[in-house]
């Protein structure tokens, strides 16, 4: 994908006020409205035209982009750094992982795949006031609500916490210019959030007009991939390290959880590696929790430890009858004959 430079495009510079995009906008309009345009590709031109005057004519997009196009060039390849969005805070109260980013009024589908790399993930939705950042919307010039994506800790989410998170809030000037400015706030998370649940932080939105109450923020969280961890719904899933003659005579365990404490868990006699274990009700809290799923894994000594070698010794002379290969093909046969689990 490459990179599109919006202001080169409307032949604007980096500085324009916004009263000089729309007469740069209105001017190219005349020229190539496909309409009254004689030129060949004038249905392309405007195109490109419209998608421009639709990213820097919006402050919040304006701002978007500005950031994440900082000393890139039309035409150079473009791929958007992972997670760049998180933090931008905008007008509209969101809807979870599916909403879409300055679409409100338009068809993303009529512009570049560019646009929707950028403006079709970044989970905003809903009114914006008409007035920019900031702007009233509702009855009685209550503020808007805005948006905000963030990722959090695995650890967080699941434990609960309070945190300071920095916002980036797009700000405008007189002139319709857009920038960018930080704002820090203390936020107390809730044991058991969930990636795309928001978390509601009331009076932290848009300022209201005159005395009216001020919109409410609405951060959408996302989780920070864990090292030992992984979410399945609201299930916790890690691996469960045992001996082989835990494995084999059944053994009582610990297990760690995401924040460093232990959970002791009976591994039954026979368990093989890739066999589950399930502990009921201590993965993600909540008022349905998730469950704690431990996949075991049967971990070897090393044959380099004089003693081990010894004992694997000792087992290939007085077990020699015993042959892996045929016992799994002999316990997969049976499970096939078994048919199905109802």
């Amino acid at each position: 994908m490459e990179f599109k430079d919006y202001y080169q495009v409307l032949g604007v510079p980096k500085g324009a006020t916004a009263a000089e995009i729309k007469t740069a906008f209105r001017k190219l309009a005349r020229k190539y409205h496909p309409d009254v345009s004689k030129v060949p590709d004038a249905a392309t031109r405007m195109s490109e035209i419209n998608e421009a005057n639709a990213v820097l004519s919006d402050p919040e997009r304006r701002a978007a982009y500005d950031a994440v196009g900082q000393g890139r060039k039309q035409g150079q390849p473009f791929t958007p750094p992972p997670n760049w969005d998180e933090g931008f805070e905008f007008s509209g109260a969101g809807g979870g992982a599916n909403a879409g980013f300055g679409t409100e009024g338009i068809d993303p589908d009529a512009y570049s795949d560019f646009f929707a790399e950028l403006f079709g993930r970044m989970g905003r939705g809903g009114s914006r006031g008409g007035r920019g950042p900031g702007g009233p919307q509702g009855p009685n010039g209550r503020g808007a609500d805005h948006h905000v994506r963030v990722t959090l800790d695995l650890v967080d989410a699941w434990k609960g916490a309070v945190r300071q998170i920095t916002l980036r809030s797009p700000q405008v000037d007189a002139e319709g210019r857009a920038s960018l400015r930080d704002r820090t706030l203390e936020v107390r998370i809730p044991a058991g959030v969930r990636p795309g649940q928001l978390i509601r932080l009331s009076g932290q939105g848009g300022p209201g007009e005159g005395a009216a109450p001020a919109g409410d923020l609405m951060m959408e969280v996302q989780i920070r991939p864990h090292p030992d961890f992984r979410l399945d719904g609201a299930n916790l899933v890690t691996t469960l390290p045992v001996a082989p003659w835990e494995a084999a005579l059944g053994a009582v365990v610990p297990t760690r959880l995401p924040d460093g404490s232990t959970l002791k868990v009976r591994v039954p006699a026979g368990a093989q590696s890739g066999s589950e274990l399930r502990v009921r009700g201590r993965g993600m809290p909540g008022a349905a929790p998730g469950d704690l799923e431990l996949q075991v894994r049967v971990v070897l000594p090393s044959a380099d430890d004089p003693a081990a070698r010894k004992l694997f010794e000792q087992m290939a002379t007085e077990l020699n009858g015993f042959d892996a290969r045929m016992q799994v093909a002999t316990q997969t046969g049976a499970q096939a004959a078994q048919g199905p689990t109802p």
